[in-house]
């Protein structure tokens, strides 16, 4: 913590000193790249061809992360830890793929995926107007909420009748903007190539978020459609020799959330509420599945994903909740916002802009008593199990589906409804065993925050201890069987209330509180959404529309150099090797989480130790970004994002180029693996050669 505070105090002096305004920030648009910034800084044109092959070279995993198409016949790559929950429902018992990697030799061998959508973009509509217009002038909170979840529906349904492509409404500049983006959509997916846990995620959780960094964190799979390989017309050329130090990179990729744009109060609610109660959450998590794990080989295969999601949230929560605790950090943040406020009481029309300010703080009050009611319950934090949410998703499916499609809940819009099945229809395993234990433990969470005597604990356990409980429902529930879930889902809310089926029951038991905290809140954030419309565009008169929006899981170029920087009085060099990798292993004498598979150190001698395997750029990156695309100025694929370093934890809320890098797998690595330690020369040549 010492180390994160120094870092933060750091940044916050650059904030407050504001430098960054020549550094290289900013998660932007494909409808308003910085050119003139990059042209200034770089010399380099963005052109519009330039900018159209990279746009639907990428890839979005809908499982969270990003990745490109790589070959002219479907290969796409994204990180090893994208591509770990699709492995893991692959492998059982006697075939452990995250463990010992996999590679298809052969198309045959290669292993579909279950339920895996990636979606590719391929257009950008502003439909701001549209939205403003259908939601009344003297609407607010619910009402206006209702009238936007309309035409967003509206506007979706159309937009997937008239093309066929997958389109999603999405908000901008906390509702300043509206753009409707529509992609291609891909749920046939194969897996080609993994390597082995030890080689992909070398250095585990002490080295998360850290550098130098030596992983070959890389998940190769192929897009099929038709039953053949996709020829898509556009993918990205290998570069020959990778990224340099200095060179100027490009990111392409899905940014998951930031939070730059808040006000203070939103801010601190961050602070004071949602991260100490998520940090609670996920810090409880992490110790009931390391401790499960550590009880059998094969627990330790079935918490796997959940066990490295929590401890990666867990590191980045962390260093988000230490920034935002900064006194120094939040005083630039606050300073900041009240210098903008000045500006706006010297304008003429700042008043209004200004009451939006207050209309957030009031919205906010009201959001934050509601903690931790809506976690537990709206969220399913109360009820952690992949059981729970299958049947919520049926009971809400049978009360949604039959309303107009502009009231129905988001999620079960008609626009979303293939994603949606998708993932219903999963034939992905769940594991009983694991399933009692989340459930148990969660409930037992939910009796400590409400208390044994709350009425709704009461229903929710049936005179039951949690433990009992959560053994009951997941030994008679129905819900895991495919069959049983497309009767309900095809017979509706009637076939849903005939099976009695005991977790659907409790989900329906929770649902009323549950639908009315949901209402509350979407309320209070529409207030808020509306009040920063005001704001945003109260700003775009004062700073001009030259900027970017937060992150929205959306397609963003990001850039910035190769670079090296400075800790603790050192320089940290831009690129690591191989050389580098073996002694790092050989210093910790081969043991995890530092031991390399058997196979790296027998061909140890093959390899070239001199070729890059890791390297850090200044691009602006946040969760979301694992596995974008880093291309050089040719537009040609030099490496793969998969981390940030501890310095960039503090980037939900604000970005300096000073020593926040964004960490990547040098593409030269990549082939050198494939062709020297994996025996797959024709993986590297297809790779290098963008065709098999």
């Amino acid at each position: 913590m010492i180390r994160l505070r120094s870092t933060f105090l750091g940044f916050a002096l650059l904030l407050a000193l504001a430098v960054s305004a020549s550094a290289d920030e900013g998660m932007w648009l494909y409808t308003a790249p910085p050119r003139a910034q990059i042209k200034a800084k770089y010399g380099f044109d963005l052109t519009d061809a330039w900018l159209d092959n990279l746009m639907k070279s990428s890839v979005r995993f809908i499982s969270g992360g990003s990745g490109s198409f790589v070959s002219g016949d479907g290969l796409v790559i994204t990180n090893f830890h994208i591509g770990r929950g699709d492995l893991l429902k692959m492998s059982n018992a006697e075939h452990n793929y995250v463990r010992d990697g996999f590679y298809a030799k052969t198309p045959a061998e290669e292993m579909k995926c279950l339920d895996l959508e990636l979606n590719v973009l391929q257009s950008i509509e502003d439909v701001t107007a549209r939205v403003n217009a259908a939601v009344p002038a003297d609407a607010t909170g619910t009402d206006a909420a209702l009238a936007r979840r309309k035409i967003f529906a509206d506007i979706e349904k159309e937009s997937l009748d008239q093309t066929g492509l997958r389109s999603d409404v999405v908000t901008l500049y906390q509702g300043g903007v509206y753009h409707l983006y529509r992609y291609k959509r891909y749920t046939d997916i194969r897996i080609v190539f993994a390597p082995e846990e030890q080689a992909a995620d070398f250095g585990g959780d002490p080295d998360n978020f850290e550098f130098p960094r030596f992983d070959l964190d890389i998940c190769i799979f192929r897009v099929y459609e038709n039953g053949q390989p996709v020829h898509p017309a556009h993918f990205l050329k290998w570069s020959a020799t990778g990224a340099q130090d200095g060179e100027l990179t490009f990111v392409s990729g899905h940014p998951g959330t930031t939070r730059r744009l808040l006000t203070i109060p939103e801010i601190e609610y961050m602070r004071d509420s949602q991260l100490p109660y998520y940090l609670q959450v996920i810090k409880r998590r992490e110790v009931l599945y390391s401790v499960w794990s550590g009880r059998a080989d094969e627990n330790a295969r079935r918490a796997d994903s959940d066990l490295l999601n929590v401890q990666n949230n867990r590191k980045r929560s962390d260093g988000q909740l230490a920034a935002l605790q900064d006194p120094v950090f939040f005083g630039a943040k606050v300073a900041a916002e009240q210098a903008f406020k000045q500006q706006l009481a010297a304008t003429p029309n700042g008043k209004d802009a200004l009451a939006a300010f207050d209309r957030i703080v009031a919205a906010q009050k009201i959001i934050t008593g509601l903690e931790p009611r809506f976690r537990l319950l709206e969220d399913g934090a109360g009820f952690n199990s992949a059981s729970f949410s299958l049947a919520r998703r049926l009971l809400r499916a049978g009360a949604e589906r039959p309303k107009p499609n502009g009231e129905r809940l988001p999620e079960f819009s008609d626009a979303k409804r293939e994603s949606f099945e998708q993932l219903l229809f999963s034939n992905a395993p769940i594991y009983s065993d694991f399933e009692i234990l989340k459930l148990a433990d969660s409930l037992g969470y939910l009796v400590e925050q409400f208390g044994a005597d709350d009425p709704l604990v009461q229903s929710v356990l049936a005179g039951k201890s949690p433990r009992d409980r959560a053994a009951e429902l997941i030994n008679t529930t129905q819900v895991r069987d495919l069959a049983f879930r497309k009767k309900l889902y095809e017979g509706g809310a009637d076939a849903v209330a005939a099976a009695h089926d005991p977790m659907i029951e409790l989900a329906r038991v929770i649902d009323p509180e549950s639908r009315a905290l949901r209402k509350t809140v979407e309320a209070q954030q529409e207030i808020i959404q509306e009040a920063h419309a005001v704001i945003e565009k109260a700003r775009f008169a004062l700073e001009g529309t030259n900027n970017y929006p937060d992150a929205t899981f959306t397609l963003r170029l990001a850039y910035g150099p190769v670079k090296s920087y400075e800790e603790n009085g050192q320089t940290i060099p831009a690129l690591t090797t191989f050389a580098g990798l073996f002694a790092r292993d050989d210093a910790h004498h081969n043991r995890e989480p530092f031991g390399l598979p058997a196979r790296w150190l027998a061909k140890k001698s093959a390899v070239d130790l001199t070729t890059p395997l890791n390297f850090v750029n200044t691009a602006d990156i946040i969760g979301g970004n694992s596995g974008s695309p880093v291309v050089n100025e040719a537009g040609e694929f030099v490496g793969i994002i998969f981390d940030g370093n501890i310095q960039s934890l503090s980037g939900d809320y604000g970005y300096s180029d000073v020593q926040t890098r964004s960490v990547s797998v040098h593409s030269a690595g990549i082939l050198e693996a494939l062709r020297k330690i994996y025996d797959a020369p024709a993986l590297a040549a297809e790779l290098f050669n963008g065709h098999r």
